[in-house]
């Protein structure tokens, strides 16, 4: 019997597994078949893409759909099938090298550049956070009259109790996260029987691009830049860096098979979600005339008068979900990046106190929660460049990579991608300011 045939086989007896470790290893030496192979492996990828499906993207999509109908949603589907090539690239760097992308710019790259992209990097993580913190907060006074500031302070609270999670595994922080996306999921399956979308629309305009003039370019971009997101990128490499380490090449193919898979459904899932944004608010405002509904309060007061205080609550339910789950893996990422980078880490407390200080200070002094979410996407964007470039690079590298090295064809489809996404979000930049 070959090695490999003996690889297949057998789950590794010199390690103490737990149930999910000994679960994925069944599954990669063949134990396990179909749907049951791949359940140990879901998780990572659910969590990354929480980011995908943050209050920025409720702005953007909203504003896009009750400005423009359904014309916008080929955009979504553009940027999400960017979304899952960059993601898979991410998990792919932690399982084959066991560093996440952090780590390997602080190994590879001259200090002077790992630690311009520690500072920038932290900057993104406090700009996301900022805009799920407020997202989150946004929801509490909108569905239960509180305050925000107090909405704040009990955001940052739930929000640190669900961190705390992670003292006892990876596993029950995957399952709270994912319960966290499937209830945003089950909200907008609501919204679309609730809304009754044309489907015909829905389909023509997934498939078709259109760009009416500049103001609707400026849309698609802000989708395109609120949907591919530096801290997920940096977070899901960090996820999968220890999950399963393979033993030799024919593990890490498997675990891999795994990996993209998962990160296909993940993926697609937010997909849907931002999909049923644009259309709900193209059925609901767009349609009868709502054409100004750009930010996430008016939305809610429309909702009701039009659909009833069912769709508007699920509306917030769903703000809500999205607000604490990505707040959780926003600070996450901060950890990863603040650990990779520069090889320390603080508190979690500390961390949660510090990031939640920029929405305390925006509610203390009455700024436009819309305006300050736009300037969260503007930062990101600014920032983007940093870890793409860097993922293409590693990931891109054979003697890093060995058998799970980007194929050419693969690199240049994602340099291509990198172009695109650079290019547009400049253009954001530009007409931002």
């Amino acid at each position: 019997m070959n090695e490999l045939t003996t690889a297949k086989s057998a789950v590794p007896t010199s390690l103490a597994l737990g149930k999910t470790e000994r679960a994925m290893w069944e599954s990669v030496t063949g134990q396990r078949k179909g749907l049951k192979a791949l359940l140990p492996f879901l998780g990572p990828a659910f969590i990354a893409s929480i980011a995908y499906i943050d209050p920025g993207n409720f702005a953007t999509n909203i504003q896009s759909g009750s400005q423009f109908g359904y014309k916008l949603l080929w955009v979504v589907v553009l940027a999400n099938l960017m979304a899952m090539l960059f993601q898979n690239m991410s998990a792919k760097v932690g399982i084959a090298t066991g560093h996440n992308l952090p780590e390997l710019c602080q190994i590879y790259f001259p200090k002077w550049i790992n630690y311009i992209m520690w500072v920038v990097s932290e900057i993104a993580a406090m700009a996301t956070d900022l805009a799920e913190f407020l997202g989150a907060t946004i929801g509490l006074n909108l569905l239960f009259g509180l305050p925000m500031f107090y909405a704040a302070l009990l955001t940052g609270l739930t929000t640190y109790l669900i961190l705390m999670l992670e003292r006892y595994g990876f596993r029950p922080m995957e399952k709270f996260i994912a319960g966290f996306a499937l209830a945003i999921g089950g909200c907008y399956i609501v919204e679309t029987v609730l809304s009754k979308p044309s489907f015909g629309q829905i389909v023509h305009h997934s498939l078709v691009p259109w760009l009416g003039g500049s103001s609707s370019a400026l849309l698609a971009v802000g989708v395109v830049g609120a949907t591919v997101m530096p801290h997920a990128i940096y977070l899901h490499s960090g996820l999968t860096q220890n999950r399963i380490r393979p033993r030799h090449d024919a593990d890490a193919l498997r675990i891999q098979k795994f990996n993209r898979r998962e990160t296909v459904i993940a993926m697609s899932f937010a997909g849907f979600v931002n999909l049923a944004m644009m259309y709900m608010a193209a059925s609901v405002f767009h349609a009868t005339g709502n054409e100004q509904v750009g930010d996430i309060q008016t939305a809610y007061q429309t909702l009701t008068p039009l659909l009833g205080s069912a769709s508007a609550a699920f509306f917030l339910v769903s703000l809500l979900a999205s607000g604490i789950s990505s707040s959780v893996v926003g600070t996450m990422a901060g950890q990863v990046i603040m650990q990779g980078f520069v090889g320390f880490t603080i508190p979690l407390w500390v961390r949660r106190l510090v990031t939640m200080l920029p929405t305390l200070i925006i509610i203390a002094l009455g700024i436009d929660s819309t305006r300050t979410l736009v300037i969260s996407q503007v930062v990101l964007s600014l920032v983007l460049p940093f870890p793409i470039l860097s993922l293409i690079y590693f990931s891109s590298r054979k003697p890093l990579m060995g058998v799970l090295a980007n194929r050419r064809p693969i690199t240049v489809i994602a340099s291509v991608c990198a172009g695109v996404i650079l290019l547009l979000n400049l253009w954001l930049i530009l007409q931002s300011f």
